[in-house]
C-alpha cells in the first residue's frame, strides 16, 4: 500500500502542475517548443528525463542481469552520440524551426520531410507502447497482482495521454526538472541500501550471473555491437532532442545543456545498471521475460520500504517523462509536417494546438494496440531504435557534417534504412529468429549509408544555399 500511495501522490502532483501550466499556453510555439524560452538547467533536466526511459529500466536491466557491466556497451552508444551532438546543438538552435522533418526538407526536399515523419511515427509510437507496458508492470508488482498488468497498462496509458495533451512542451520540459531530481535521488539512495541488503560486496561478487568473458559478458562481439549502434544512432538523430534545442532561449543555452546531459546520463546509466547487476546476485534464476523486471524487484523487495518508495517513484518518473515526450514529438510531426505543410498552410495557432492534442490521443491508442507485437521490451526497444536510427540518422547527420550529400542520396538512404529494418524485423517475427543470426542494425545501417554515399556521389552537387544554413558557426 505505501508504494501505491507514494506513486499516486507523485502522479497527482504532475497532473496538478500540468493543469496549471496550461494557463501559459497562448500560441503554437508554447505547445511545440515551450515558447523558445528554455535555459540550460531546464534543458538538462528535460533531456535527461527524456533519454532515460523504460529502455533503461527494463531492456538495459535485462542485459545487465544476464551480462553484468558488459551491458554498458549498449549504453555507451548513447553516450558517444550525445558527445557528438555537442558540436551541432548550437547550429540546430540557430536554424530555429520546430522538428527534424523541418531540417530534412530544408536540406533535401519535401519527400525527406514525409519519410522522416512516417519513420518517427513508427519508431516513437513503438517506444511509447513499451513505456505503457513498463508502467503496467510497476502497478501490478507493487499491488502484488491486485491490479493486473493489463489494467495497469490502461491506467498508465490514460494518464500519459491526458498529461501530454494538457500543455505540450511547456508541461513536459518544466516538470522534467522535477522528474530529473526524483530519478537521481531515488536511484542513488537505493544503491547503498541494496548492497547492504544482499550481504555486501563479497557476496555480490560470488553470486552475480556467471559471465563467459570479462568484457563481453555472455554476448558475442556481433551481439554487443548490435546493441551499441542502435543506441548511438538514436542519440544522434533523436527528434525529442532537436525539438528541445529548438526550445532553447538561444544557441549558447542549447550547447551548454549537452554537457550536463551527457554527465547525467552516464552517472544515472551506471547507477541503474549497478542496481540490476547487484540484484542478479540476490534474485537468481529469472527467466528471459522476467529478468527485465529486476530493478522493480529490487525496489519492491530488495531495499527498505521508504527507500523502495523513492526508487519506484524514480522508475515511474522515468517511464512517464519518456512516454509523454515520445508521444508529443510524432503528434507534432503529423500536424506540422503533414497537415499544415501539405493540406492547410494557414492553420491558426489555436487549431494547431487542438489538432495536436487530438493526434496525441490517436497515437496513444495506436501505441496501446502495439503492445502485444513485442512481448519482450528489450526487443521492442532495439527495433524502434534501429528503424529510427537507420531510417533518419545518416541523412540527418549529413546535414551538419557533409556538404556533398544530395536530395536523392538523403531520400534513398531514408527509404533503404527504414525498409530494411521493417523487412528484417518481419522475418524475425515469422522465422522466430533473426535471419542468419544477424542483428537488424547491421543490414539496415549498411543499406542506409551505402545509398546515402553512393547516390550522393553519383548525382550533381547540391547548391550552396542548401547546406550553408547548417554550417554557420554557432555563437
Amino acid at each position: 500500500m505505501p508504494y501505491l500511495i507514494t506513486i499516486f501522490i507523485y502522479l497527482l502532483i504532475l497532473f496538478v502542475f500540468g493543469l496549471y501550466l496550461t494557463k501559459r499556453l497562448k500560441k503554437k510555439e508554447d505547445f511545440l517548443v515551450a515558447g523558445r524560452t528554455l535555459t540550460a538547467p531546464v534543458l538538462v533536466g528535460t533531456l535527461l528525463a527524456t533519454w532515460m526511459g523504460s529502455g533503461d529500466i527494463f531492456s538495459v536491466s535485462d542485459l545487465s542481469y544476464n551480462h553484468g557491466y558488459s551491458s554498458l556497451i549498449g549504453s555507451a552508444g548513447g553516450w558517444v552520440g550525445i558527445i557528438i551532438v555537442f558540436f551541432i546543438a548550437g547550429r540546430v538552435r540557430a536554424f530555429g524551426q520546430f522538428t527534424v522533418p523541418d531540417i530534412l526538407e530544408a536540406r533535401y526536399n519535401k519527400w525527406a520531410r514525409i519519410l522522416a515523419t512516417i519513420t518517427t511515427i513508427i519508431a516513437y509510437v513503438t517506444i511509447v507502447s513499451y513505456q505503457f507496458r513498463g508502467g503496467g508492470w510497476v502497478l501490478s508488482i507493487i499491488t502484488e497482482g491486485k491490479i493486473s498488468i493489463h489494467a495497469g497498462i490502461i491506467i498508465v496509458a490514460i494518464f500519459v495521454i491526458t498529461y501530454t495533451l494538457l500543455a505540450g512542451m511547456i508541461s513536459v520540459a518544466y516538470l522534467d526538472i522535477f522528474n530529473g531530481i526524483i530519478m537521481i535521488v531515488g536511484v542513488f539512495v537505493a544503491l547503498p541500501f541494496l548492497i547492504h541488503q544482499v550481504g555486501g560486496m563479497d557476496y555480490i561478487i560470488a553470486n552475480v550471473t556467471p559471465r563467459q568473458h570479462s568484457f563481453l559478458g555472455n554476448m558475442t562481439l556481433t551481439q554487443a555491437m548490435g546493441y551499441f549502434f542502435p543506441t548511438l544512432l538514436l542519440a544522434l538523430g533523436m527528434g525529442n532532442m532537436y525539438q528541445r534545442f529548438f526550445s532553447a532561449r538561444d544557441e549558447k543555452e542549447a550547447k551548454k545543456s549537452v554537457i550536463g546531459w551527457v554527465v547525467g546520463v552516464i552517472l544515472l546509466g551506471i547507477a541503474l545498471q549497478s542496481l540490476a547487476v547487484i540484484g542478479s546476485s540476490y534474485f537468481k534464476g529469472l527467466e528471459a521475460e522476467e529478468s527485465g523486471k529486476i530493478i522493480l524487484l529490487v525496489a519492491h523487495k530488495g531495499v527498505p520500504v521508504i527507500v523502495g518508495c523513492a526508487l519506484l517513484t524514480a522508475i515511474v518518473a522515468i517511464i512517464i517523462s519518456t512516454a509523454n515526450s515520445f508521444l508529443l514529438v510524432p503528434a507534432t510531426n503529423v500536424i506540422r509536417d503533414i497537415y499544415q505543410r501539405f493540406i492547410n498552410p494557414d492553420l491558426p495557432d489555436k487549431k494547431m494546438i487542438l489538432y495536436s492534442r487530438l493526434t496525441v490521443i490517436i497515437l496513444g491508442f495506436i501505441a496501446y494496440s502495439l503492445i502485444s507485437f513485442f512481448p519482450r521490451i528489450l526487443d521492442a526497444a532495439y527495433a524502434a531504435y534501429t528503424i529510427y536510427g537507420a531510417g533518419i540518422t545518416p541523412a540527418l547527420i549529413s546535414v551538419f557534417f557533409w556538404k556533398r550529400a544530395t536530395a536523392s542520396g538523403g531520400v534513398s538512404s531514408m527509404i533503404g534504412g527504414m525498409a530494411t529494418t521493417v523487412i528484417w524485423e518481419a522475418a524475425n517475427k515469422i522465422l522466430g529468429h533473426l535471419p542468419l543470426g544477424i542483428p537488424t542494425v547491421y543490414p539496415a545501417l549498411i543499406c542506409s549509408l551505402s545509398l546515402l554515399i553512393g547516390i550522393s556521389l553519383l548525382t550533381p552537387r547540391p547548391s550552396p544555399d542548401k547546406w550553408k544554413p547548417f554550417f554557420k558557426k554557432s555563437e
